[in-house]
C-alpha cells in the first residue's frame, strides 16, 4: 500500500492534460463561481458516500463532473455546460474504456494460459504475484496521472472563479500539483476496504495470473488516455479488466449479478451527481450569494459526520454486565 502511495504521487507530475480538461471543457469558466466550485464538490462527495456505504465501485471522477455540471445549471442554466465535450471527452470514453480493458484482459490471460498452462501451479503463482507488485505499481502510476488531476483541475477552476488565475492564461499552480497528489496518495494508503473487497473478490475469484492481465491492461487504457486528456474512472476500467480476464478463463466465472450493480451505478453515477449539486447550490443560496450558505452547509456536514462517529463508537462499546 505504502508503494501504491507513493507511485500515485508521482504519477500526479506527469501530465496536467487531463486537469486542462477538467478545468476548461465541460462548463463556461464564466459562468462558475466559488459557490458552484462548493455545491459540484459537496453533491459529488454526497453520492460518492452512499454508493461506498453499499460497496458499489461507482465512479468519484464521473461523480466530480457530475455535480459540477449540476450546479453550474442550477447557476446560470444548460447554456453554461459544453455538451459535445461531456459527449466526445468524457462519455464516449467511459464507454469505450472498461470495453478496450476487457478485451486486453481477456486476451493477455488467454495467451498466458497458454504459455504457462503446462507448469507446475506453485512456481507460476510466484511469479505472477512477483509481477502483480509491477502490474499493480504501473496500475498505482496511472491512477495519479488521471484521478488526481481532476481535483487539480477543479481547485484551479474555483481559482479562476476567485480572480486568482487568469482564465485566459491557464495554469495549475505548483502548490495545487503538489496539494492533490499529496491527498490521493494519502487516500490510497489509507485505502478504500469497501471498494477494494468488491473489486478483488466479489466480481471474480481471482487467481494471480488474472490478477496481472487485469492491472496490465487497466494501467495500459489509463495511461493511454491520460496522454491525451480524457479524463477516466479507474474503477470502470480496472472493473473492465477483471471481467475479461475472468470471463477468459470460463464465463460463468464472473459474477454477472455483482456487474450488473456496478454498472448501474456507473450509469447513475453522473446525472444523480449532477442532481445533488444542483440541490446543494439551491440550498446555499438561500443565504445569499456569499459564503453564508457555504459556510451553513459545512456546519451541518460536520454535524452529521460527528454524529456518525459518535454512534459508531457507542455501537462499538461493550454491552454492560448485569448480574
Amino acid at each position: 500500500m505504502a508503494i501504491a502511495s507513493l507511485l500515485n504521487f508521482v504519477g500526479a507530475f506527469i501530465s496536467l492534460k487531463v486537469a486542462t480538461t477538467i478545468a476548461k471543457g465541460f462548463v463556461d469558466t464564466d459562468a462558475v463561481t466559488t459557490t458552484v466550485v462548493f455545491a459540484g464538490l459537496v453533491g459529488a462527495i454526497g453520492w460518492n458516500v452512499i454508493t461506498w456505504s453499499y460497496g458499489l465501485p461507482s465512479s468519484s471522477s464521473h461523480a466530480l463532473i457530475g455535480g459540477l455540471v449540476g450546479s453550474v445549471v442550477a447557476a446560470a442554466g444548460w447554456s453554461a455546460v459544453n455538451g459535445a465535450g461531456i459527449v466526445g471527452t468524457l462519455i464516449v470514453p467511459a464507454i469505450i474504456a472498461p470495453i478496450v480493458a476487457f478485451a486486453a484482459a481477456g486476451g493477455s490471460i488467454l495467451l498466458v494460459y497458454r504459455i504457462v498452462g503446462r507448469l507446475r501451479p506453485g512456481p507460476v503463482s510466484r511469479g505472477f504475484r512477483l509481477g502483480q507488485l509491477a502490474s499493480g505499481g504501473l496500475l498505482a502510476l496511472s491512477h495519479g496521472t488521471n484521478d488526481a488531476q481532476k481535483t487539480m483541475g477543479v481547485i484551479t477552476l474555483a481559482l479562476v472563479a476567485h480572480g486568482n488565475v487568469s482564465a485566459s492564461n491557464f495554469q495549475v499552480p505548483d502548490w495545487v500539483v503538489i496539494s492533490s497528489a499529496s491527498a490521493i496518495s494519502l487516500g490510497t494508503f489509507t485505502g478504500g476496504w469497501r471498494i477494494i473487497k468488491t473489486l478483488g473478490t466479489r466480481i471474480i475469484s481471482m487467481d494471480p495470473a488474472q490478477g496481472f492481465a487485469a492491472q496490465g491492461a487497466g494501467a495500459a487504457v489509463i495511461l493511454a488516455a491520460s496522454s491525451v486528456g480524457y479524463p477516466l474512472s479507474t474503477t470502470h476500467v480496472i472493473s473492465g479488466g477483471i471481467m475479461g480476464a475472468g470471463a477468459a478463463k470460463r464465463f460463468s466465472a464472473v459474477r454477472w449479478g455483482v456487474a450488473g450493480n456496478i454498472v448501474v451505478a456507473w450509469v447513475l453515477t453522473l446525472p444523480a451527481a449532477a442532481v445533488f449539486g444542483a440541490l446543494v447550490y439551491a440550498l446555499a443560496t438561500l443565504f445569499g450569494n456569499g459564503v453564508g450558505g457555504p459556510i451553513v452547509i459545512t456546519l451541518l456536514l460536520l454535524a452529521a459526520v460527528a454524529t456518525t462517529f459518535a454512534r459508531r463508537i457507542a455501537q462499538a462499546q461493550p454491552a454492560p454486565i448485569t448480574s
